[in-house]
Parts: structure tokens; sequence; C-alpha cells
């Protein structure tokens, strides 16, 4: 009789010990699974944020590709304005260097170089 109160305790024991391990374990998986959730929790709201910054990005990336043909044809004129005063720029040059070379500066008379450059009298202004 002893033997078999004896081992009902033993057994007793053992269920008791097993039982608090599997609370434990039961606890551990408990805190795991909370602590995953927060995690989790936290990369979604970082995800969220993330994502509402890129929407905005985004908008305003297709506004400024809205934007992009209208400067594009802006600078396309502007081009064509840059040429048409180079090419003036260039023929005027041309002109200036036929009209300073040597040969036609000796050509020119002292009356018709006087009459290029005002005299000094001419270009202060009176006052």
């Amino acid at each position: 009789m002893w033997l078999l109160l004896a081992l009902i305790l033993i057994g007793a024991v053992l269920a008791l010990v097993t039982a608090v391990r599997a609370l434990g374990a039961w606890l551990r998986y408990r805190r795991a699974r909370i602590e995953l959730r927060d995690h989790l929790t936290d990369e979604v709201a970082n995800l969220l944020s993330r994502t509402g910054e890129m929407e905005e990005n985004l908008a305003s990336l297709e506004i400024r590709s809205q934007q992009l043909p209208v400067q594009i044809a802006e600078l396309q004129e502007s081009l064509t304005t840059l040429r048409i005063l180079t090419s003036a720029l260039t023929s005027t040059l041309q002109q200036l260097s036929r009209a300073l070379s040597f040969d036609a500066i000796k050509a020119l008379s002292a009356v018709q170089l006087s009459n290029l450059f005002p005299s000094r009298s001419e270009t202060r202004k009176p006052g």
C-alpha cells in the first residue's frame, strides 16, 4: 500500500512538474507571440508611412513630368533664338573683321577714320 501511495505521489509530482514546464512554455510562447505582433505592427506602421511618402513623391514627380514638355518646348524655342543670334553675331564679327583688316584700314583716308570714331567733345554730355 505504501508502494502504491509512493507511486501515486511520484506520478502526481511528475504531473505537477510537467504542468509547470508546460505553463512556462506557454508563457514563453505567449511572450514571443506578443513581441512578434508588436514588431510586425511597428513594421507595418513604418511601411505605411514610407508608402505615404512614396505616394507624395510620385504625385510630385507626376506634376513635374507634366511640366517637362512645356519646358522642353521653351528650351527648343530658346535654342532657336540662340542659333539666330549666334548667326547674326558671326555675320557681324566677319564684317567687322573685314572692316578692320590691315588692308582696309590702309585704304581708309584720315577723314573716313575720323567719321568712324566720334570726337571726345561729342561723347561728353553737357552738364
